[in-house]
């Protein structure tokens, strides 16, 4: 069990979730040629978290931005080298997405238990959903079968991974183009209720915009000063109360006009921010079932792509 406590959870929802929308993806495809893979995982997920709890929002937005850029596929993992450009160094990515290393520890334990049978593209699914379960959050079942991609794209992933910036028109625009649902944009962007944010990506909310909550604004500042490039990687919570429990208070501080991101409090308008905020078990179901959705998002199968060994290169 994590070291430690969510105390303004009331309660833990688990809603276990069967989403067979792609067929070739399956809840048993290991169950045979890996039958010891969940609990492999959940053990190194379990103890990274242990050591530092940002580490569960850090391996839950690998697994959204891998999914944006060209589907579910392990682009992300890629290392760049002399002759291959991979993602980690896209404006989206660069000095912002972490936690390889635990993926590194992962996949040799999986390697271990059952060589050369698991993909990097399917660690980071399970990851994604352990990650949640050990902050507190719903449980739901994975679908498997991907397969890794052996090639990436820098300059999809500058376009694709939705921006701090955007819109609520540009973030239902953004998830569409991914086959995603506007439920599935606002129960994604509870993610939000877990992890930090760097100081460069909301500055301009908290100088700029008049939809905040005055005294939230000045707590912020506090720690990202108004000018550009002074402190642009300090660090603020994205859920201020509980930044390491995975509950609803990220829509009821969008109700409050705490949202720390333009992105998040540009969801003000959606009616479902209210039902979310007030019913933790509604979130959590479509929570799950967009994580599902989004695990769909054009996976390698079949013969295409490769099981890396190492997930940093191709074979």
């Amino acid at each position: 069990m994590a070291s430690f406590s969510c105390s303004m959870v009331i309660f833990i929802v688990s809603y276990l979730l069967v989403v067979s929308s792609n067929a070739q993806l399956t809840m048993n495809f290991y169950s045979s040629s890996c039958p010891n893979l969940h609990s492999t995982v959940k053990s190194v997920v379990q103890s990274a978290i242990n050591r530092e709890n940002r580490m569960g929002a850090s391996l839950l937005r690998l697994f959204f931005h891998d999914c944006f850029v060209n589907g579910c596929d392990g682009s992300l993992l890629l290392d760049d080298t002399s002759n291959f450009t991979g993602e980690k160094m896209a404006r989206p990515n660069n000095g912002s997405v972490r936690g390889f290393e635990v993926i590194d520890q992962i996949k040799s334990a999986v390697e271990n238990a059952c060589p050369g049978i698991v993909s990097c593209a399917d660690i980071l699914a399970i990851t994604a959903r352990d990650s949640v379960v050990t902050l507190g959050g719903p449980t739901w079942n994975v679908k498997l079968g991907r397969r890794d991609a052996r090639t990436a794209s820098q300059s999809d992933a500058n376009n694709d991974i939705p921006q701090p910036t955007f819109s609520l028109s540009q973030l239902i625009s953004s998830f569409r183009n991914q086959g995603l649902s506007t439920t599935d944009m606002v129960a994604l962007s509870g993610a939000h209720t877990i992890g930090q944010a760097r100081c460069t990506s909301f500055r301009s909310r908290i100088y700029n915009e008049s939809n905040i909550d005055e005294s939230f604004a000045k707590t912020r500042q506090a720690n990202c000063p108004r000018a550009s490039n002074s402190g642009d990687n300090n660090l603020a919570p994205l859920d201020l109360q509980t930044p390491t429990c995975f509950d609803n208070d990220y829509y009821k501080n969008i109700i409050n006009q705490k949202g720390l991101l333009h992105s998040d409090q540009q969801l003000s308008t959606n009616a479902l921010v209210q039902t979310y905020g007030g019913n933790l078990g509604r979130f959590y179901s479509d929570f799950a079932t967009a994580m599902n959705n989004m695990g769909d998002i054009k996976p390698l199968t079949g013969s295409n792509g490769e099981i890396r060994k190492n997930c940093r290169m191709i074979n």
